[in-house]
Formats: C-alpha cells, structure tokens, sequence
C-alpha cells in the first residue's frame, strides 16, 4: 500500500483541481447574482470572500499535493498534520452532501452525473488522505 500512496497523494491533488471546475459553475448554476441580491451589500461581499478561501484552499491543497505528494507520505508529523487536515475539510464536504437540498437545481442528466462524481471524488479524498496521514 505504501508504494502506491505517492501517486494516490499526486492523483488526489489531480482531482481537486478539478473540482474548481465545478466551484467555477457554482455562482451562474445556483444565480448567485440573483439569488443574493436581496442580501444586505456587507453579506454579500462575505459570501464572495468566503468562496474565495475555499477556493484557494482547494488550490494550495492541490498544488502541495502535486509537488509535495513524495513528503506527504513519508512517515512525518507535518505531512500526516496536512492529511489529517484534508481529511477534515473533504470529510465536512462530504457530510455536506447528505444535507443540502439540491433537487430543483439537479433538473439535467449531466448536473446529476456531476453532482454524484462530485460525490465519488470527495468519498476518495476522504480515503486517500486517511491512508497517507496514518501510514
């Protein structure tokens, strides 16, 4: 298991890039411009501010991932502290996914494929994290 974690480590990081595709179909799918219109000017600028620290969470998760994967695996308090951290913020995405209500916006067959390859590759984060911070 030890020999293949690198390049689940490489492949997670490959998979959350692109995940921001789907974070990039987010504000026109969900009408943001629209829908938050009738919020006070300050909650919607902290509505733009915190999608934007996820989004950069999901890069640098991405990016040390990729150029990190090696270290990430190699027996060592940072890289396990890193992993159990990706583990925490995947694994709340996932549980997210059991309680937001998204029928009325699953009205196409490729919304629905995405949301449920959403779901799949979260599910796999969630295991390949697990494995890197506890072997």
């Amino acid at each position: 298991m030890t020999e293949i974690l690198p390049t689940l480590v490489f492949l997670a990081g490959l998979a959350q890039l692109s995940i921001l595709i789907a974070s990039a179909l987010v504000p026109t799918q969900l009408r943001w411009a629209d829908e938050l219109q009738s919020l006070p000017r300050l909650h919607r600028q902290m509505h733009w501010v915190y999608a934007t620290y996820v989004v950069l969470s999901i890069i640098a998760f991405a990016i040390i991932s990729i150029l990190f994967h090696e270290e990430l695996v190699s027996n060592n308090t940072l890289g396990r502290a890193f992993c159990i951290y990706v583990v925490v913020f995947w694994g709340v995405r996932l549980g997210l996914q059991g309680v937001f209500d998204v029928a009325d916006y699953l009205n196409t067959s490729w919304k629905r494929a995405g949301y449920h390859l959403l779901t799949l590759t979260f599910v796999a984060l969630v295991v390949i994290y697990t494995l890197a911070g506890i072997y």
